[in-house]
């Protein structure tokens, strides 16, 4: 089959069996949202509170602890680190079979919830970094591509597969069904031979200095910090804010919960097609590409501040998605190539944290900054923000093409990331 024949992006094993295990396991990852809402809601009567609170504990552990698991990905063979994070998952999500029971202290779950945050962390950022040790330079696109396209597969089927298993079983029990996904998902790490070294432990440095490390490389190579910094307040303004008020216009104007769910899908739907288009076309420059399509996120907020109809709302959400799909398609290969392998840990899990920093913070200032502004001028405040950042941004060294000059790679801080 010309699909496997040699050269081809499946024709290489380690990768095959990356893909299909992150297939398995997302499914379940997927599944696994549904069922702990419904859980947490029948534990603690219905109250929103618990839910958020016990929510938002996954997306603090993820902020906190990216930095310190990026470390561990490039001092540790990357298939050990994602092995034993979604192995500490599975566990986890066991635990809640006997946990999330009717009258179970909400803090007890925003614990366990907290420490799958942690897991979500330590496998992160080396589940991208693992690429380049799994494929050639000229295959990462694509390679990137696929792992995308499972990931958003995953959050337009997961809810549906835990919904049916919520059904069939209860959601106690749907906590056995998506274990059982993520042990047999991460069974095929076990078969992956990666090409990558490890520090040696003779020149291993201190955890600390290691972090650092991380940290200055982002600073170093320009257009990776000024990007993540700019799409974490980006996306503070935009997911933040669309993300609280989706559900609660949606149910306002429309009187059903449909239109939320269906906005949801057709935004993974939009990123899927809109990162196949993107590696399908000839671009010259990818991150002016990328950045310029990015500005059509602001369509979930523009529809928002003007629901006139639900064919609007669910349409914007998936222009919103094709919005995101070129970074897809090129940001992680783009990092991959400019950023030493030995590196890529930390850098992802610095990428990993600021993307979501703000994220929780726009969750919170959504409902005062409605009160005091309107919520209509808020929202098309936020839109107009969105778009400004994303051009004020095309002006930082190496953006436009998602790759520093030359120049920089022969100056002293240029060789000292090489080596």
């Amino acid at each position: 089959m010309k699909l496997f024949e040699a050269g081809s992006l499946w024709s290489y094993k380690g990768f095959r069996l990356f893909w299909f295990s992150n297939t398995i396991f997302v499914i379940g990852s997927g599944a696994f949202p549904v069922a702990l809402a419904v859980a947490v809601l029948d534990s603690n009567g219905n109250d929103p509170k618990s839910l958020g609170f016990i929510l938002g504990a996954r997306v603090l552990a993820a902020v906190l602890f990216s930095p310190v698991t990026g470390v561990w990905s490039d001092r540790f063979p990357r298939v050990h680190v994602m092995i034993t994070a979604d192995l500490f998952r599975a566990a986890l999500v066991f635990s809640l079979v006997f946990l999330a029971q009717p009258g179970t202290p909400y803090w007890i779950l925003a614990l366990v919830v907290f420490l799958m945050g942690m897991g979500d962390a330590l496998g992160a950022p080396a589940s991208q970094a693992i690429l380049p040790s799994l494929l050639p330079t000229d295959k990462l696109n694509a390679g990137n591509v696929a792992r995308s396209i499972v990931v958003r597969t995953a959050h337009i089927v997961g809810p549906g597969v835990g919904a049916g298993a919520i059904l069939l079983f209860g959601a106690r029990y749907t906590f056995i069904f998506t274990g059982v996904f993520f042990v047999i998902g991460t069974s095929l790490m076990f078969f992956i031979e990666e090409d990558f070294k490890p520090i040696a432990q003779e020149d291993k440095q201190t955890f600390l200095v290691d972090l650092k490390e991380g940290v200055r490389t982002v600073w170093h190579i320009k257009w990776i910090f000024a990007l993540i910094a700019t799409t974490s307040f980006q996306l503070m303004f935009i997911v933040g804010v669309e993300s609280v008020l989706l559900p609660v216009i949606t149910r306002r104007e429309f009187e059903t919960n449909n239109v939320f769910a269906l906005s949801a899908s057709v935004f993974s739907l939009g990123a899927i097609v809109g990162a196949l288009l993107s590696l399908r076309l000839k671009i010259k420059h990818q991150g002016q590409f990328c950045i310029l399509v990015f500005a059509m996120l602001a369509t979930t907020t523009l529809a928002l501040a003007f629901p006139f109809s639900p064919y609007i709302v669910i349409g914007a959400y998936f222009l919103a998605g094709l919005s995101v799909g070129p970074w897809e398609a090129f940001w992680a290969a783009a990092v991959q190539k400019e950023v030493p392998q030995e590196l890529q840990g930390r850098v992802f899990s610095v990428d990993h944290m600021g993307s979501t920093a703000l994220i929780p913070l726009g969750m919170v200032l959504v409902g005062p900054a409605a009160e005091f502004f309107g919520e209509r001028p808020m929202l098309i405040g936020v839109s107009i923000m969105h778009v400004l950042i994303s051009l004020s941004v095309l002006k930082v060294t190496g953006v436009r093409d998602l790759k520093m000059p030359e120049s920089f790679w022969n100056s002293s801080q240029g060789e000292q990331l090489k080596r």
